[in-house]
């Protein structure tokens, strides 16, 4: 058997309709698409401003303000992985002012979220606004501590 010799299952491939195509087609004359009217014009359809006197679609959506909408409330925080707490000498007091001094945070006002990515190898204090529970274990696995702050 070769590429040329497979053809589609009997009944799996339909001819389309050749519509405008004469009388005895059953679609000819006006296509399927009645007489005069928006309708029967081709490039028509898909426009959501006109809409016959209705109030158009995206005016009846809610208003947002700015770009999309994003929730006022909403917490950013300052990601710190592992493999970067990894550097410290042993025994240091990891607070968000080192790690600022270190350059690891990209807004000082944010809180700072310590995540897992990575090993630690030095056992170090940990004081932060949020740490992830693998992050938690792995830090008091390394012979450190950690404390949240408020």
């Amino acid at each position: 058997m070769k590429l040329h010799d497979l053809i589609p299952n009997e009944g799996s491939k339909k001819k389309p309709k050749r519509k405008g195509q004469g009388i005895s087609a059953g679609q000819g004359k006006t296509a399927g698409r009645g007489t005069k009217g928006e309708g029967s014009r081709s490039g028509t359809g898909g426009n959501l401003y006109r809409q016959g006197g209705n109030l158009p679609f995206y005016r009846r959506l809610p208003f947002m303000r700015g770009e999309g909408f994003t929730p006022p409330n909403q917490v950013e925080y300052n990601e710190v992985n592992l493999e970067q707490l990894d550097q410290f000498a042993s025994g240091t007091e990891v607070t968000p002012e080192l790690l600022a001094q270190a350059g690891m945070l990209h807004k000082l006002k944010n809180p700072v979220v310590v995540l897992g990515r990575g090993e630690l190898t030095v056992p170090l204090t940990v004081k932060v606004h949020r740490i992830s529970k693998g992050a938690r274990a792995k830090v008091e696995a390394a012979g450190g501590k950690v404390e949240l702050i408020g």
